[in-house]
């Protein structure tokens, strides 16, 4: 693992997180097409820095705390500007204008949140007692991000075609609520595996 802080994985991050504030400003003046692009651009971008990094050799100490970051920044900041009623302005919509399921329901992004905030409070409680920190990603935790993605890109979709807002938004809230509930409660076990794994320290003799 290199201690470089210029790599191309890391700045492909970097621009990842410059995104963000594009992304939000796009959705305050309801350019949601354009929000759409810059989202997937970062999805991109988060795909490319990982595949560059083993491709080049270029893993990193930063990269891999920058990385999540981004992650999880660009996501909890789609959430929660997406379950603003003031940004999803309703008549501003393509019609029709019943049924839409618009904005994102508070308790969807209220687990999204509490799901990473109870993983990082749990990480770092445990850092501290423990010393450990070698804390991997779940197969769960990771189909939960890729639901979460697919799920901001579906919602996106839906503000500007009415075909998928009846039955496909429940659904995708329901898939969102149920992968942040599941993969925060695997997570508890995932940590346990890992603490498990960790090489015996040799006692010493007086």
């Amino acid at each position: 693992m290199s201690s470089r802080i210029v790599t191309l994985p890391n700045l492909l991050t970097v621009v990842r997180m410059f995104l963000i504030p594009v992304f939000v400003i796009c959705l305050y003046y309801q350019s949601f097409w354009w929000a759409l692009f810059l989202f997937v651009i970062a999805g991109l971008t988060d795909g490319l820095d990982g595949m560059l990094a083993r491709r080049f050799d270029q893993k990193s100490q930063l990269g891999t705390i920058l990385d999540p970051i981004a992650d999880k920044l660009l996501l909890v900041t789609a959430f929660v500007t997406l379950s603003l009623p003031a940004i999803i302005n309703r008549s501003a919509l393509p019609p029709p204008h019943d049924n839409l399921h618009l904005p994102i329901p508070f308790w969807v992004t209220t687990a999204v949140i509490s799901r990473d905030v109870f993983i990082v409070v749990g990480a770092a409680a445990i850092n501290i007692v423990t010393g450990f920190r070698n804390f991997r990603p779940s197969w769960l935790g990771k189909a939960n991000t890729v639901v979460q993605i697919t799920a901001i890109v579906i919602i996106l979709l839906a503000t500007q075609i009415p075909l998928l807002r009846g039955y496909v938004l429940p659904t995708v809230y329901a898939l969102v609520f149920a992968f942040a509930l599941f993969s925060g409660i695997h997570y508890i076990f995932h940590a346990a595996r890992l603490l498990g794994e960790r090489p015996s320290r040799p006692e010493t003799t007086p």
